[in-house]
């Protein structure tokens, strides 16, 4: 647990949220009576296989699902679409899916401009968003002809030009190379020492594990382990269908592509 849990009410707060589809004469719980806090500028990693929950939780959380039962609480209320929209930004598994502009600085400005700000307004933070994700040479540079690592850091651009404090990665290194990878957890990294509230979904812990301050175990709808990651990673069981890292290393802070 980071130390900001013991000193700050939770940012964000998932109470008994579950998810059930139509299946055949019944029903198929996807998601089945999570509860989760996350606090402000921690660094929260959910992994599980796929099929798990993962991002059917974090698109509840985000507010772009809704949950079959239980509540999202923002800041200890439960917010509006606008406000949570504002405050929290899904980086999604699919970057292409996340690209609207024609350029970098026309695609990191669009959600500026939705937001109210006037077109130089949304321009200045479009452009100070990207410096801050490294792609402040590629201003005018066609957005879909990106690199897979690049197009993730122009969506987290986008999120950051808009003010958000806190971000979800859903699979951030999917279908990424190794430098593809290296560049998004720099900006990881970065963003944890500015205070950004994280949360990264992924079942590649050998990858990020050390930028985490929790480690929770979704399997099958449930959480089945939430706590420091070498506490989890002492418990882990096999059956839940995450590879331990430390089979590979010894410390948890080797857990990174950077080291």
């Amino acid at each position: 647990m980071s130390r900001t849990a013991l000193t700050e009410p939770p940012l964000l707060s998932l109470r008994n949220i579950s998810k059930s589809f139509p299946a055949g004469e019944g029903q198929r719980r996807v998601l089945d009576g999570v509860n989760l806090d996350v606090y402000p500028g921690e660094c929260l990693i959910i992994a599980g296989p796929n099929g798990s929950g993962k991002t059917l939780l974090m698109k509840i959380a985000a507010g772009l699902s809704d949950p079959s039962e239980g509540e999202v609480l923002y800041r200890g209320i439960p917010p509006r679409a606008a406000e949570l929209y504002a405050g929290l930004g899904l980086v999604f598994q699919d970057a292409d899916a996340q690209i609207i502009g024609e350029t970098v600085r026309e695609d990191a400005a669009f959600g500026p401009r939705n937001l109210g700000l006037s077109r130089q307004e949304a321009v200045k933070a479009a452009e100070e968003a990207l410096e801050t994700a490294g792609l402040a040479g590629k201003f005018d540079f066609p957005s879909r002809r990106l690199s897979g690592g690049e197009k993730r850091r122009l969506a987290v651009a986008g999120i950051l030009a808009m003010g958000c404090r806190a971000m979800i990665f859903d699979e951030p290194f999917a279908n990424l190379d190794w430098p593809g990878v290296k560049s998004v957890l720099r900006i990881m990294g970065d963003l944890k020492s500015r205070g950004h509230t994280l949360i990264i979904l992924t079942h590649e812990l050998e990858k990020v594990l050390a930028l985490a301050d929790r480690l929770v175990i979704l399997h099958r709808g449930r959480i089945r382990e939430n706590g420091s990651p070498p506490e989890v990673l002492a418990r882990l069981c096999e059956d839940y269908g995450v590879r331990n890292p430390l089979r590979s290393v010894t410390r948890v802070e080797d857990c990174s592509w950077l080291a």
